[in-house]
């Protein structure tokens, strides 16, 4: 049988150490393109070199789109692609507080006879979670830690002066659809609890920016007729980026091996 064809979607931080994981396993996924803006087109082809075609549009011989490009790429060329009829993953998970879009979404994928998996990203026990929310869930709290650098160029810097904090500071509570509304790069781990629990707007969020740490830390409390459970993870950020979760990119990797898409057979 012929190799799927697998397009990544963005070529930023996670995307980058999402092609060099994938190149560090002979035996494992393969990208088949690389998917950017049109006028990063050439010095993204440069960059990768030969072997993976680089492009402003989805490919199409596509068998699998995987999103690391942010909310706005699954409001458009995800959407296409499962209208289209090809399999899509996505790791901006926050996008699906849009209501409106996570419906478009359901709908594109019934249109195109096809599936939208939304990846686990830089959280553990989300099958747990989701087997907890079968049974009944009373409440779940997500809290979502990370170093001051890691809240630069997002409205927490609107609210704390983060070169100077000394302390841990919370600066948001709220909903977690306001928490990926407010932080789309910063809370799509909130989103994914919300999506595996009780929803965007019963999920309650805490975001703490904390002078004290070096790693990014995840963690949800949950209650129900199961019990209780807490979920607690200390990832290290990626170096090009330290919004995000270095796990995020091997949530990626892991999905491509389970489901054997991107590997030759």
């Amino acid at each position: 049988m012929q190799a799927q064809k697998v397009a990544l979607l963005g070529y930023g931080a996670i995307g980058q150490e999402i092609i060099q994981a994938c190149r560090r396993m002979p035996a494992g996924p393969q990208i088949h393109a690389v998917m950017v803006r049109p006028a990063a087109v050439e010095e993204t082809a440069r960059v990768l070199g030969p072997g993976i075609q680089v492009c402003s549009e989805l490919p199409p011989d596509t068998t699998l789109l995987l999103e690391c490009a942010g909310h706005e790429a699954v409001k458009t060329t995800v959407l296409k692609a499962l209208r289209s009829g090809i399999e899509s993953a996505i790791v901006s998970s926050g996008a699906l507080s849009d209501a409106s879009l996570a419906l478009n979404l359901d709908q594109a994928a019934i249109e195109g006879r096809t599936r939208l998996h939304i990846l686990s990203g830089a959280i553990g026990g989300i099958d747990a979670l989701s087997a907890a929310a079968s049974a009944g869930l009373d409440s779940v709290v997500y809290v979502g830690r990370k170093p001051p650098l890691a809240w630069k160029g997002t409205d927490a810097e609107k609210l704390l002066n983060l070169n100077d904090l000394r302390e841990p500071t919370t600066f948001f509570t709220g909903s977690a659809r306001l928490a990926a509304s407010a932080f789309p790069k910063n809370a799509n781990v909130a989103a994914t609890v919300s999506l595996a629990g009780i929803g965007f707007d019963r999920t309650q969020v805490q975001l703490i920016a904390d002078p004290g740490i070096t790693e990014n830390m995840h963690e949800f409390h949950a209650k129900g007729v199961f019990g209780e459970m807490q979920v607690r993870l200390s990832i290290k950020p990626l170096a090009h980026n330290p919004k995000t979760s270095a796990l995020t990119v091997w949530s990626v990797v892991r999905f491509l091996q389970s489901t054997g898409l991107g590997l030759m057979t």
